[in-house]
């Protein structure tokens, strides 16, 4: 404990670490890409060594005070006119922010996940932002209330998340897919190549993705209709859902690529909270029941051969499924080596973990070369 503030420097890269990060580059063979949700973790990414974007999480562009009314607006308002106003003032948003961050990704591959919350991290939970919020609408604080409840899931990381919003609110993915094809066509416009990857969150059922895929595929193409030019992306999906890994051949056939977001697979094949298990873990390790951290290395006995399921099912269907990781576990040395022997095309992790995976994913193939 020190008395008073202390100051600070911030973290630098210096020039024989990149050097020595470079040697690693040239020998891995999977890419690193970075998790980054604005342009400064772009930027920071980008000055680690990442090469492209592996999650863009656009929930976390709205956690800005400037920001999250537009999504309140959105989720609040009943159908019709209240939705559709709501969704233009979210579309100028996002577009805004896909335009700052391509521009900075110079052409590396960007994968980006429509939303993906439990609703209830973005509902107003004080009288005052309840009463901002009947302003916005022009409805009473207890109208607001009532719409609160009629939302509230009993188990929100279960419940109306993901690719489940897609499914209520079609509109909802298709404004987000327009925002991105549209800043890309923008930047390509001004001679910016950009690598768009529309990424489904929360998939359990072949049947969820075709409908999604449809229904963007023709905001898509209703745009490239109107400008006269096309604009090439990818659409693929998040693996997380333990039945996805069972049914990926089904759900490949509506994919161009599957990121394991191994995360949410390892809380709900283990049944453990990401939050909560650290309340209790170390009760299993003291008492030689469990090792390790779930959460930062990658389940050996179960998880990953979920993940083997996953892969082998998916590529059963398309040989040339583009397959990478998104998880936490993307930045840990142990998991990576298990990619690696997968052969996935790429791992994700945070900006500042990015240095150690690019050595990892070089360790990693020589070690499986042998």
């Amino acid at each position: 404990i020190y008395l008073g503030k202390i100051p600070l420097k911030e973290n630098s890269f210096s020039d024989e670490l990149k050097e020595f990060v470079s040697w690693a580059s040239e020998i891995k063979r999977m890419g690193v890409r970075m998790n980054a949700d604005t342009p400064e973790d772009v930027e920071q990414g980008k000055a680690f060594g990442a090469k492209g974007i592996g999650l863009c999480r656009t929930e976390h562009m709205f956690f800005k005070k400037d920001k999250i009314w537009t999504i309140r607006e959105f989720i609040l308002s009943d159908r019709g006119e209240e939705k559709e106003k709501a969704l233009r003032k979210l579309h100028n948003l996002q577009k805004e922010d896909f335009l700052n961050i391509f521009k900075i990704l110079e052409g590396d591959e960007a994968n980006i996940r429509l939303l993906d919350p439990p609703v209830h991290e973005f509902l107003p939970k004080t009288l005052e932002d309840k009463k901002k919020m009947a302003e916005i609408l022009s409805i009473s604080v207890e109208n607001i209330e009532k719409r609160i409840y009629r939302l509230k899931d009993e188990n929100p990381m279960l419940g109306h998340r993901g690719c489940r919003l897609g499914v209520s609110y079609p509109e909802l993915y298709r404004i987000q897919a327009r925002a991105i094809i549209e800043a890309a066509y923008e930047c390509e416009k001004k001679g910016i190549k950009v690598h768009p990857e529309i990424m489904i969150p929360f998939i359990m059922e072949a049947k969820e993705l075709a409908y999604i895929r449809a229904e963007i595929e023709e905001e898509v193409e209703n745009f490239f209709k109107e400008v006269g030019v096309t604009v090439e992306y990818k659409l693929g999906t998040m693996i997380e859902i333990p039945r996805a890994c069972l049914l990926a051949d089904e759900i490949a056939e509506y994919a161009d690529f599957f990121s394991f977001g191994t995360n949410d697979l390892t809380q709900m094949s283990m049944g453990l909270s990401r939050d909560d298990s650290v309340k209790f873990l170390d009760d299993y390790r003291e008492k030689g029941i469990w090792e390790g951290e779930p959460f930062y290395s990658i389940d050996t006995k179960a998880v990953t051969k979920l993940v083997e399921i996953g892969v082998k099912n998916g590529k059963t269907t398309k040989p040339n499924l583009t397959i990478g990781i998104c998880g936490e576990h993307g930045g840990d040395p142990k998991s990576i080596e298990f990619f690696e022997g997968q052969k996935f095309d790429y791992v994700s992790c945070s900006p500042f973990r990015v240095p150690t995976a690019i050595l990892a994913a070089a360790q990693s193939y020589l070690k499986l070369k042998k």
